[in-house]
């Protein structure tokens, strides 16, 4: 890791992305197994469940976004990654060509359904009997946690969580997760969930999510470019929390993974 002024940096996508391997991991995902990836995006988890089923398994990454799948299919061949593939349309309508899978796999998606366990049913149906569901969801019913003000990581949290909010996601969907996955008929085997920590002494970047997520904030009229001045923020963030000398916590993130009943060969292809 680089080291600034204020300590060492980490990078927030990079610490998501390590919370989500051990997901995957102690779920099960291993070598051989086809697993599908819905709203994969740019292919970030893709890559991820590509790694662990190795050259023999296969995965398939589904979203509706045109252009980030264009985004997934280039970096997949520049890594190599042949038995990765990106198809667009939706996880609900997913062709009978391309079978079932081992598990399916899913990020910050089921909290955008309008109907979670309807989407949960869906999904099963793609999935063999007794294979895996995994999912991460964030959640903001627990407040962020810090021992004095932090009036600059209020401002940040509330621009994103108002912006989802305004996408119409539930924000609760991790607290909400273990109910819809026994609704939908699935047996849950494991919850779990984790929060990001950031430390006075540590330059936490943030700026690549911000970017991402300014053209959704600024549509939602949740705040404006100038008061957000991405190219600042990290920095100003680091300096509050450093003059405050507080650690914060800014919500959480629930982990599960379930699996569809051995004997249901109803929705088998």
């Amino acid at each position: 890791m680089a080291r600034t002024l204020s300590g060492m940096t980490k990078s927030i996508r990079d610490i998501s992305s390590e919370m989500t391997e051990r997901l995957l991991v102690d779920a099960g995902i291993s070598p051989g197994m086809r697993v599908l990836d819905i709203g994969c995006g740019v292919g970030d988890v893709s890559f991820l469940i590509a790694a662990l089923v190795g050259e023999h398994g296969q995965v398939l990454g589904v979203d509706r976004n045109a252009g980030a799948l264009a985004i997934a299919r280039q970096r997949a061949s520049e890594r190599n990654f042949a038995t990765t593939l990106f198809v667009e349309g939706d996880f609900r309508a997913l062709s009978s060509e391309y079978g079932s899978f081992d598990a399916a796999v899913s990020r910050r998606v089921l909290m955008y359904q309008p109907d979670a366990v309807e989407a949960l049913r869906a999904l099963a149906r793609v999935v063999r009997p007794g294979g895996l569901l995994v999912f991460q969801e964030h959640d903001s019913s627990i407040m962020q946690a810090y021992p004095t003000r932090l009036p600059l990581h209020e401002s940040v949290h509330g621009w994103l969580w108002r912006t989802v909010e305004r996408e119409g996601a539930n924000l609760h969907m991790g607290f909400d997760l273990a109910p819809a996955l026994t609704q939908a008929g699935l047996i849950v085997e494991y919850v779990r969930a984790e929060a990001i920590v950031q430390i006075p002494s540590v330059h936490y970047n943030i700026e690549p999510i911000m970017r991402a997520m300014l053209p959704r904030i600024l549509q939602h009229g949740v705040a404006s470019e100038k008061e957000i001045d991405v190219d600042t923020l990290d920095q100003r963030l680091s300096d509050e929390r450093r003059q405050a000398k507080a650690t914060y916590i800014g919500e959480m993130v629930f982990c599960a993974w379930a699996r569809k009943p051995a004997d249901d060969r109803s929705t088998a292809h």
